[in-house]
């Protein structure tokens, strides 16, 4: 099985992220239009974060680690139901979610504009093979080796997210003592931060 349909139309967006059409996939990539996706954060209850290896037959950044799940929105489908559905496809299971950053379309993001969730579940992940060739916890200290491997591939996406979302978690707990920015039980106060300014 191919790791994503021959043919799947997506909806197409303008620089507000208003719906102007839908295109074939493939055509959408092809001439970098802006369009949607979602991606998921995991965190297990030791606070590490899951994150997969994209399968080497992905058509973008194959066999490079990137967030727990991701994946575009079908036409007409709300980015919280497509990041449970991903959740679902990707990882085999399912947890509570909540939104918590969106970023602007941009060469980084494949030009998407990113809703992203985060959750936590200890639930056996039964990783889509079809996707992504491996999947792993990492604890802060092995992610931040990832990240400043030379020799390891990162879906600029994950890496860029994860930059900002640290970059959030820092100011929002600043002086409470946190050793990392994947610790704290509560991303509400990044989501506030995240979206003040932007009218929610």
């Amino acid at each position: 099985m191919p790791p994503f349909p021959e043919h799947e139309e997506l909806e197409i967006v303008d620089e507000s992220n208003q719906v102007t059409g839908v295109r074939d996939r493939a055509k959408i990539h092809r001439q970098g239009l802006w369009h949607r996706s979602v991606h998921i954060f995991i965190f297990n209850s030791r606070g590490e974060i899951y994150l997969q290896k994209r399968s080497p037959r992905k058509d973008q950044y194959p066999d490079h680690w990137d967030s727990s799940a991701a994946g575009h929105l079908n036409p007409g489908e709300s980015p919280e139901i497509a990041a449970h559905r991903e959740l679902g496809e990707e990882l085999g299971i399912d947890a509570e979610l909540t939104e918590v950053y969106r970023h602007p379309a941009c060469q980084e993001t494949g030009w998407e504009f990113v809703t992203l969730f985060v959750g936590r579940t200890d639930e056996t992940i039964r990783l889509n093979l079809d996707e992504a060739t491996e999947g792993r916890f990492f604890t802060a200290p092995q992610l931040k080796d990832l990240l400043e491997d030379p020799d390891q591939k990162v879906a600029p996406g994950f890496r860029l997210l994860h930059q900002v979302t640290a970059h959030l978690r820092k100011a929002a707990f600043k002086g409470q003592g946190l050793q990392s920015p994947l610790e704290g039980a509560s991303w509400d106060r990044i989501r506030d931060m995240s979206y003040e300014g932007r009218g929610g």
